[in-house]
């Protein structure tokens, strides 16, 4: 290691880090010349896709610099980096990457003696952990082999067995199917969706009903496991024009509506909520044998605290007693402690041997409600921000990204980790950043509409004691 040289990109501020830098230079000020330089107008313009990108192009580290809290020249771009810092600095950690590969700094116009100093302290912390060759050995071809031994998910299956029987409607769906037709005759809705049964596929699926008649096509079971609100947003142009519309939303759909009405992607008068009470949804439907067993339920379900919906024009009908008692209520928060006390190494082998599988179907994020952009970055070409082939290394990217996309609006619906065809646990990292979220800025997502979620706002009292 005695003849290695760290590689360090340094995303700097304009206003203070870049001319602290530049006073550095006019100065003469020796330090070492480790840190390829990228001038940003300020650091509330950095993207942790940035960093990302980085690493993917050889860096060793990664420093972003900027003004001092009260100096950003425009007003509080460094408070609100400060927060992304925060989610991205705790995703990376859980993925594997060592701290000490990523450094946050304030740096003043002023301060070239800083710069100098933080420059040699960085150049030395990651000289001592060598070059960043776990990043690097994504690039190999040998790596990407696991496509030969996918394996499957099981939850995702056509439907339920033929000699099983079908699960019994539950008593609130008489009451569902009055409302439906009185919205729709009313003229208040033009259209409901909510659940129907494919006969064929033997599974429940969406439906649209437009004419009070097919209201008997309504039902609810153990089987509706779907999101519906993933039809909400505005980017649904073909639902949209259907009408206004009424949605059958279980508690946990409604937490994702709030998030929906928090972004404006709907109005609160544009959407009739019919809120269904519910003990529980299956995901593996080929283990059903005609009733709800704890064994059975989706991870969702189990420390699950809206069983009745908490925002809704309408709640049709009433918990079914007895409510089945959920099992290992906290196993989702104990496979996350247990990967915390990993070493950094055994947590990257972990995610890398799981992200290996990734096929780029991109179901995760077809299925979620919040990935409602009208051109997601993977589509961005120009330039080519995530590899669009299924290579370990633009897998990694694209988890990372989607996952920081979600920090602090993730309602832990579970869609992504149902839907995924190779079984990544998507849902571990979307739940390690609500975490993230509840412990550092007291905010749960899906709760109340009125409430702003962490990455919108700022406060100057954010913890700041990892950055420099």
């Amino acid at each position: 290691m005695s003849n290695f040289e760290p590689k360090i990109v340094g995303f700097v501020c304009n206003w203070c880090t870049y001319a602290g830098a530049d006073l550095a230079g006019v100065a003469r000020t020796q330090y070492r010349p480790n840190v390829r330089v990228v001038r940003v107008p300020c650091t509330g313009r950095v993207d942790p896709l940035f960093i990302i990108k980085a690493f993917e192009n050889g860096a060793d580290g990664v420093l972003v610099s900027g003004c001092h809290p009260g100096d950003c020249h425009y007003i509080a771009g460094n408070l609100h980096a400060k927060r992304r810092w925060m989610f991205f600095k705790e995703l990376t950690d859980f993925v594997g990457i060592e701290p000490e590969r990523i450094h946050y700094a304030w740096v003043s116009a002023s301060e070239a003696n800083k710069w100098a100093k933080l420059v040699d302290e960085i150049t030395e912390t990651i000289r001592a952990r060598g070059p960043f060759s776990k990043y690097r050995s994504l690039k190999d071809p040998s790596s990407n082999g696991a496509h030969d031994t996918l394996i499957w998910n099981e939850a995702w299956q056509p439907g339920i067995p033929e000699e099983a029987p079908l699960p019994e409607e539950a008593p609130l769906v008489p009451a569902l199917r009055e409302k439906a037709r009185e919205l729709l005759e009313s003229g208040d809705v033009q259209v409901v969706i909510g659940y129907g049964w494919a006969k064929r596929q033997r599974r429940v699926v969406p439906v649209f009903i437009t004419r009070p008649e097919d209201v008997s096509r309504l039902l609810f079971n153990p089987l509706c496991v779907n999101n519906l609100a993933v039809y909400l947003p505005r980017k649904q142009q073909d639902v949209a024009k259907l009408g206004r519309p009424a949605i059958v939303a279980k508690g946990c759909d409604v937490k994702t509506i709030v998030v929906l009405l928090q972004e404006e992607q709907i109005a609160r008068n544009g959407v009739v909520i019919l809120g269904v009470p519910c003990a529980g949804v299956i995901y593996r439907q080929e283990l059903w044998q005609g009733k709800l067993a704890p064994d059975l339920l989706a991870p969702k379900c189990l420390r699950c605290d809206v069983q009745t919906p908490h925002l809704a024009d309408h709640v049709v009908g009433d918990l079914p007693a007895p409510v089945p008692e959920p099992h290992s209520p906290s196993e989702v928060q104990r496979q996350i402690e247990a990967l915390d006390q990993r070493t950094p190494d055994e947590r990257w082998n972990f995610w890398r041997e799981h992200f290996e599988r990734c096929i780029k179907c991109y179901a995760c994020s077809q299925v979620c409600p919040l990935c409602y952009c009208d051109r997601c970055i993977t589509e961005k070409n120009n330039p080519q921000w995530v590899e669009t082939s299924a290579h370990l290394q633009g897998n990694l990217s694209w988890n990372l990204v989607r996952a920081i996309h979600l920090a602090g609006r993730c309602t832990f619906c579970g869609e992504c980790d149902r839907v995924c065809p190779v079984n990544i646990p998507l849902n571990l990292i979307n739940r390690k950043l609500g975490m993230v979220s509840e412990e550092s800025f007291g905010y749960r997502s899906g709760y109340d509409e009125k409430a702003h979620p962490p990455m919108v706002v700022y406060d100057p009292g954010d913890k700041e004691n990892f950055i420099r």
